[in-house]
């Protein structure tokens, strides 16, 4: 009897703990804060350690987390703050709430692009940079490319303002992949020179950003020769409870000075138990550019717009421009929508309705606008609205099975426009080329985990359908006539298939081994239609590639503080339809015309890494590689029907021609430094190094789109309501001699010795006026220094002060 009602007795305080605690979950939501701010954290996500169950935290920084009353563990994970977890037991006896603390080091943090899942960043052997959405929106900038340069490991060349073109390790444009939610935004026509797509991402709505350097196409096949920019937008959040809904909402408005760039946000998240949406919408409004009017002695006029042309009278006028340091006509504006709805049945399966829109105004090509030789070049020259839509379906699984653990399966479809605009100074007839394009994609992708082994798999299919128009149209009478296209008239199209499987495994506690392959089949027809304007030997163009891909890398982690890598892989890009068919002007004089002979080039990379945390506080980083690159795709001077020049609207041109430049190298090195100096103040800086050349015979040449040295140093301070930085963003001089005259470094915006050295000084500020509004104040180039980004086009902004005002409820 005494035994019987001793257990009795046990099992009813046990009962009764377990009532208290069940009771307490039911009562309380958790909340979860930054540890030094103390504001609200949404989107941490919430789970057991075997991610059974999970769960995100709202704006307000709440969970419901009711689901795991039977869990011996809870983990809190934030991308760009370190993993915390926890029992039911504390939870409670803290008062359900949860304070996260920043990364302080270069090893912690979740990836999702290196394979696709989830993955620690230290398990991962090659060089990652991930930006998180506290980051963008303390930094405020004005487009992703933006974003992207104040990274200060990317280098972004501009050709007028509404533009960007990111270089990574070297590569530019179709040779770098860009990625949102998963879906390949490179197509059949990227371009090798220069690219703008990026500022159709909307930075107001990323959750966050992956930066993947060097080559990926193992991962993600064609293009990612220099490296892989992954972009994740925003996710609905659920209201976490049955009968209860969820609603918040975000807006700002941002004003900058340098070019009064007036910009207003709205988005609006309402979530239920099982369904929720996401909206956003981004207005931007950029008048012409102010550039700094502190120049150099060695070059006082450099980068001054002294005119600018309007029609008068149905006349081309020059009229003086009052302030040579406003870049005329370089403004434009920009519209930016995103919808998702969520419905999650359970918390194994989520089904996601993706849809982007992105459109502008006319986008103005400064570059061409400012060319005076004895009189203005050109009367007109813009890009129509940039139009990119985006529609698609995910299905995300997480159950365990014969198969797979966990599977995401991805179908989009993306409807593209791009348009050219240009007429010449005095001429009655604007010429008008317009590409569109259609695109299907397919992704299935898998993770299966066996013991120690981890496996992730999948196949991607992608269609890129191209039609391209043209004509000449008077100003005057409004009379149409035939023109060139920019591509094949007859339309193209280009589709690749591609499988791949990569490996990792824990060898022991110290040593992480993975490998992966992929092959891919790459197949494009371009039939050239009318041959008027150009008698091509040839009515159309076909290839077929295929490619096999690879990589393997090790993790040495001898101790907490130290950690060794060594990654060897593999890229390829097959050709597309703008490489093999295009006809058009790379810069004025030159022609390019189509090479039906081109073969995929191909990048093999070495790199090493060295990772070194001291006192848990300083943490250091150290990248070099060495990529070989062979059949690279460079522009030559070449000959069209036996002849070096031909005319090309109206003017006598010489002959270029994309070819297979047979062998190139790039080698470099990033440096990257993090130090918690103190609880609030923090110091950072990267330093990147690039050197590339094409072999010859003789000695080898410049490979173009290698940016000078640059990098980034900042001291941060971040105390309870205010946080603040001082930073300076710095570029080395890119002299004559490594410049690549046949290609696309813009020589002619140089100036007589090169691209000169710059940095600048700037202060951003960031204060909670109270729990619902945030005010930041901004002066970015403090000594208004004028500069200009190697091979770019326009100048930087000068001095420029900004103000952004955030609400948030």
């Amino acid at each position: 009897m005494i035994f019987l009602k001793r257990n009795i007795n046990k099992g009813l305080g046990f009962a009764v703990f377990f009532f208290m605690i069940n009771s307490g979950i039911n009562a309380q939501k958790v909340t979860i804060t930054d540890q030094i701010s103390q504001t609200p954290l949404e989107g941490v996500f919430i789970s057991d350690l075997q991610k059974q169950f999970y769960t995100t935290s709202n704006s307000k920084g709440q969970a419901d987390i009711s689901q795991f009353e039977l869990s011996d563990s809870i983990r809190f994970q934030l991308v760009g703050y370190k993993p915390y977890i926890t029992t039911l037991k504390k939870l409670d006896e803290s008062g359900f709430k949860v304070f996260l603390s920043e990364e302080s080091g270069l090893m912690d943090g979740i990836v999702v692009s290196g394979s696709k899942f989830e993955e620690r960043r230290k398990d991962i052997p090659r060089q990652i940079q991930i930006i998180n959405s506290g980051e963008m929106q303390f930094a405020s900038q004005e487009t992703t490319a933006d974003v992207l340069q104040n990274t200060g490991n990317v280098f972004v060349q501009r050709s007028q303002m509404g533009g960007g073109s990111p270089v990574m390790r070297g590569f530019e444009a179709n040779k770098v992949l860009m990625v949102v939610d998963g879906i390949r935004m490179n197509n059949a026509v990227y371009r090798g020179g220069h690219l703008q797509n990026v500022i159709t991402l909307d930075n107001s709505v990323l959750e966050r950003t992956e930066l993947l350097f060097g080559p990926g196409s193992v991962i993600y096949g064609s293009d990612a020769l220099g490296g892989v920019m992954s972009f994740y937008t925003k996710r609905p959040v659920l209201s976490g409870g049955k009968g209860k809904t969820f609603v918040s909402a975000n807006a700002y408005s941002r004003y900058s000075s340098a070019n009064s760039e007036k910009t207003g946000h709205l988005d609006l998240n309402i979530g239920f138990n099982k369904i929720a949406s996401f909206t956003s919408f981004t207005y931007s409004d950029f008048d012409d550019l102010r550039q700094g009017a502190n120049r150099r002695a060695a070059y006082n006029d450099f980068g001054k717009r002294n005119f600018y042309v309007e029609r008068i009278g149905g006349k081309d006028s020059v009229l003086y421009n009052s302030n040579s340091n406003i870049q005329k006509q370089s403004g434009y504006k920009q519209y930016d929508f995103l919808q998702k709805i969520l419905f999650s049945p359970s918390s194994r399966v989520k089904h996601t309705l993706n849809f982007q829109y992105s459109t502008s105004s006319d986008i103005p090509r400064y570059d061409r606008l400012a060319q005076f030789s004895g009189k203005p070049a050109y009367a007109e020259w813009f890009y129509g609205p940039q139009k990119r839509l985006l529609a698609s379906y995910h299905l995300d699984l997480n159950e365990k099975t014969v198969f797979y653990d966990k599977a995401r399966i991805v179908n989009a479809y993306q409807d593209i426009e791009e348009s050219r605009y240009d007429r010449r100074f005095n001429r009655e007839v604007r010429n008008s080329r317009i590409e569109k394009l259609s695109i299907y994609s397919l992704n299935i992708d898998l993770e299966k985990v066996l013991k120690k082994n981890e496996l992730r798999y999948g196949l991607d299919v992608n269609y890129n359908k191209v039609g391209s128009s043209a004509y000449g149209q008077n100003v005057v009478t409004g009379i149409r006539t035939p023109l060139d296209t920019r591509y094949p008239s007859g339309g193209s199209f280009m589709r690749t298939i591609a499988g791949y499987l990569t490996h990792s495994i824990e060898l022991n506690k110290k040593l992480i081994l993975s490998e992966g392959i992929r092959y891919s089949n790459v197949e494009l027809k371009a039939n050239f239609g009318e041959k008027t304007f150009f008698p091509f030997p040839y009515s159309d163009i076909k290839q077929t590639n295929g490619a096999l891909n690879g990589n393997i890398g090790l993790v040495f982690l001898p101790e907490k503080s130290w950690r060794f890598s060594v990654f060897g892989s593999t890229g390829f890009r097959s050709p597309n339809v703008d490489d093999l068919s295009k006809v058009f002007e790379s810069v004025p004089g030159n022609v390019i015309v189509p090479n039906p002979h081109l073969k995929p080039e191909y990048t093999y990379n070495g790199e090493l890494s060295i990772a070194k945390s001291f006192f848990d506080r300083i943490h250091l980083e150290g990248t070099a590689y060495y990529t070989w690159y062979t059949n690279a795709i460079t522009t030559k001077f070449g000959k069209y029907n036996g002849q070096d020049s031909i005319l090309y609207d109206g003017k006598l041109s010489r002959v270029q021609t994309s070819a297979n430049a047979g062998k190139a190298y790039i080698y470099g090195g990033n440096i990257t430094l993090h130090a918690e100096v103190t609880k609030n103040i923090g110091l950072a800086n990267t330093f990147n190094y690039t050197y590339g050349r094409i072999k010859t015979d003789s000695l080898d040449y410049p490979l173009d789109h290698i940016p000078p040295v640059f990098g980034r140093s900042s001291v941060s301070v971040k105390v309870k309501r205010f946080r603040g930085e001082f930073f300076v963003l710095y570029n080395g001089w890119k002299r004559l001699k490594n410049y690549n005259l046949a290609g696309e470094d813009n020589i002619a915006q140089a100036t007589a010795d090169g691209m000169p050295s710059w940095y600048t000084l700037n202060l951003r500020t960031a204060v909670d006026v109270s729990r619902y509004i945030q005010l930041q104040v901004s002066v970015e180039n403090l000594l208004d220094r004028n500069y200009r980004i190697f091979a770019s086009g326009i100048s930087a902004p000068g001095r420029n002060f900004l103000v952004t005002l955030r609400v948030k409820v």
